[in-house]
């Protein structure tokens, strides 16, 4: 929100307190407290008829500084909070005649003493960030609505990146930006998917520590500051260190949660009935069956909204005149081998069975008055459920239960976002603030039943909307896009933030969701698709099977989908680090080179895990300009090695060609399964070795399905000579120097030498 107009002058109607110096330090074992005065000091006097704000600072975790700034302290704080993860690291506080400091890791939090109010963020060496002269404000606008805001400094070379889902350019420079979900589709500025955290490439990442409507002023209200402020009497915020994107990425995740790890079979190909297109099971068998006799590997099969019938959503009910025998159908289909998804959403309809027990119990959103909070909006007379309610939640859960007992492997948790803020919460929770976390709570709720029916290793959402901490609950869809080359770009522009987010798994609606694609783009968006975290054919009014395109685009699916097969000793590697990191596996470039000035806007490219380079194609025959930066790359496809600091061109590529690049200096685990994404990576895995560095020394882990660590492989170049030696595992494996020798290797053999 802007309160100035320029760097001068104040709104008509804004009231604003600014720090003018600090008063009083207060030191405690592991917490620093100043407290500023509203006025100049001046004497005793000077202490009369003026406020006193508190900056307060503490720390959850080694790096991470939290500022906690209170106008008045008696203002309730009702919830819901953001759920975080701290831990006790050690701190220090220092203090000169000009400046105290509270140190934490590598970072520490400067505040000056006997001066103007300046409150610095420093690392061993340098100065992060500042906040000062006009930076930190009380405000109050001209309906005396109260706000406290902080500004931040932005460098000269300085890119912001993050603040969630968000489908404008990625570097978020120039951006106004509400933290406020909505069901916008994917050609706006509002977003499913709101987070308050954004991270520079200068070394580190700032976390509003609010799922209130935050607002964000990125190099708007002052060019030179990122501005955010929350209404209210305080605000309160993490300064993370990393210095590496990376590195911020983990200590964030660390903080509010880590992505769970998404099991194997998700990662292969999804199919679904599409959104208003008429299904019975004679239909989805017969696109089931249409996949398999043309060798397309399928693995899981999601049946969207009209599984139940109409103005019934939801009552988790088969539409018995398409489905009259749903048990035993989810049955013949998983004989197949196949997983199996459903819609729902957390709203009941007037006409569903639920809504009774809902009205009956309690268990649905009231108006401050009592009344069920009831809108005509997607279902008649829909509800909302009350989440904070922990009965609503088993009961919305036990629904599930039985789906889940039928067969039903895992459910896409749609809508959240359009949540009534006229509304009063069981806990008793700010309508305002549950705004965005409501979708907290209701993936939560559908993910701890999948956890407790399925195992942590088998849970798993297709979501729409999120903020902070919903990264927890994989894996998040782009929502609605349309079928065109703009919209193909929109919606990785929104993956690539949301994964800069601290959101590790991300997919999209292959070939659009609105209208239906031209076979051209089908099959370009195909290979985005596959090259994607996760991969799903989905479409509004039309359905998405490749046969109904054209022949050529079921040679293009079925060619994708097996190298995604693979490629998933790789990926599921790559799965992992996100679980543990944090690290995403779809990264935008800056993430991996915040120094290179020619990766600060690059938003048509992205890095698929650590070493492969990804840059779809967004027109018919081409061209495609792509940048690889510096180092020595190889094209996947054909072996070609090129000198990266340049920019590519490729004037025309057929449907089969993607440019997909390796990094030096990697080894890429390629499987033997073509068929199916959850197999045995290790069993007769060839390690491709790619530009390695002479003196290199690489571990390779190959995981298990469950994320441990099924073979171990220690890889050394030493002149001429590749070295690569077995340490754990007991499966055949083989080695390939990419564009030169390979080398099968029996299974009780523990090492081999390559001559380059």
């Amino acid at each position: 929100m802007r309160f100035t107009q320029g760097i001068w002058v104040w709104r008509d109607g804004v009231r604003a307190v600014l720090p003018h110096e600090v008063v009083e330090v207060e030191e405690e074992t592991d917490a620093l407290t100043v407290y500023a005065q509203g006025s100049t000091p001046a004497g005793r006097g000077s202490t009369l008829n003026t406020p006193l704000l508190s900056v307060r600072f503490t720390s959850p975790l080694a790096d991470v500084i939290h500022v906690e700034i209170v106008h008045f302290q008696g203002t309730r704080q009702i919830g819901p909070h953001f759920t975080l993860h701290e831990e006790t690291p050690e701190v220090q506080i220092t203090r000169t005649a000009d400046a105290v400091a509270f140190h934490s890791g590598a970072l520490q939090a400067r505040v000056a003493l006997g001066q103007p109010w300046r409150l610095e963020f420093h690392d061993a060496d340098r100065l992060l960030t500042a906040s000062g002269k006009r930076a930190l404000a009380y405000v109050r606008d001209a309906d005396n609505q109260p706000y406290v805001r902080e500004q931040l400094d932005l460098a000269v070379d300085e890119y912001v990146y993050g603040l969630g889902e968000r489908f404008s350019t990625l570097a978020r420079n120039g951006q106004c930006v509400e933290m406020w979900n909505d069901d916008p589709g994917t050609a706006s500025d509002l977003a499913y998917k709101n987070v308050p955290f954004y991270l520079t490439n200068k070394g580190y990442g700032v976390f509003v520590n609010s799922p209130g409507p935050v607002s964000f002023e990125v190099g708007t209200e002052q060019v030179d500051r990122v501005g955010f402020s929350l209404p209210g009497e305080r605000l309160d915020y993490f300064v993370i260190y990393g210095p590496s994107p990376l590195e911020i990425l983990d200590k964030y995740t660390a903080l509010t949660g880590r992505p769970a790890l998404p099991p194997p079979w998700t990662f292969g190909l999804w199919l679904t009935t599409s959104f208003l297109t008429e299904y019975d099971e004679a239909t989805v068998t017969g696109f089931i069956q249409g996949m398999a006799d043309r060798a397309l590997p399928l693995s899981v099969f999601h049946f969207d909204c009209f599984w139940m019938q109409g103005f019934h959503w939801c009552d988790f009910t088969w539409d018995a005149a398409m489905f009259p025998d749903p048990a035993g159908f989810l049955q013949r289909l998983k004989a197949r081998g196949l997983h199996l998804c459903v819609w729902i959403n957390p709203y009941i309809a007037q006409r569903s069975a639920l809504f009774a027990e809902g009205l009956a119990h309690g268990y649905l959103l009231k108006t401050p008055r009592g009344d069920v909070k009831q809108v005509d909006r997607w279902q008649a007379g829909m509800g909302y459920v009350d989440f904070t309610n922990p009965e609503a939640c088993r009961w919305y859960a036990g629904h599930l239960r039985r789906l889940l007992q039928m067969g039903v492997d895992c459910f896409k948790t749609d809508f959240g976002e359009l949540i009534p803020t006229d509304v009063a919460y069981h806990d008793g929770s700010d309508p305002l603030a549950m705004h965005n976390y409501y979708t907290y709570l209701y993936n939560k709720t559908v993910f701890d039943l999948l956890v407790e029916e399925r195992g942590a290793g088998e849970a798993v959402l297709f979501a729409r909307s999120a903020t902070a901490g919903g990264q927890q609950f994989p894996v998040h869809w782009g929502g609605d896009s349309e079928a065109t080359y703009v919209s193909m770009a929109d919606s990785l522009r929104g993956g690539l933030s949301l994964c800069s987010s601290g959101f590790g798994f991300w997919s999209h609606d292959i070939g659009g969701f609105e209208n239906t694609a031209t076979p051209a783009l089908y099959k370009r968006w195909v290979a985005f698709g596959l090259l994607s975290s996760h991969s799903r054919l989905h479409g509004s009014k039309s359905y998405r099977v490749p046969w109904n395109f054209d022949e050529e685009a079921v040679a293009v699916l079925r060619h994708f989908t097996q190298l995604k097969c693979r490629l998933m000793p790789y990926l599921f590697a790559a799965a992992v680090e996100a679980h543990t990191t944090g690290a995403p596996l779809m990264r935008a470039m800056v993430l991996e080179y915040p120094n290179d000035p020619a990766c600060t806007h690059l938003e048509r490219q992205y890095l698929l895990g650590p070493a492969l380079l990804v840059a779809p194609v967004f027109s018919d025959q081409g061209p495609v300009e792509y940048y690889l930066p510096a180092g020595r790359w190889t094209d996947f496809f054909t072996g070609a090695m090129r000198d990266g600091g340049r920019w590519m061109r490729e004037e025309s590529l057929d449907f089969f060609r993607i440019p997909l690049w390796v990094r030096e200096n990697s080894v890429l685990a390629l499987g033997t399964e073509e068929t199916r994404p959850d197999y045995d990576f290790a069993d007769g895995v060839t390690l491709r070795c790619y530009q390695l560095a002479d003196g290199a020394d690489l571990l390779v882990r190959i995981p298990t399905a469950t994320g441990d660590t099924a073979a171990r492989f220690r890889v050394r170049r030493d002149g001429l000579t590749v070295t690569v030696r077995r340490e754990q595992g007991n499966q055949p494996w083989r080695v390939e120097i990419a564009g030169g020798e390979r080398v099968a290797i029996a299974a009780d053999v523990t090492s081999v030498q390559v001559s380059l």
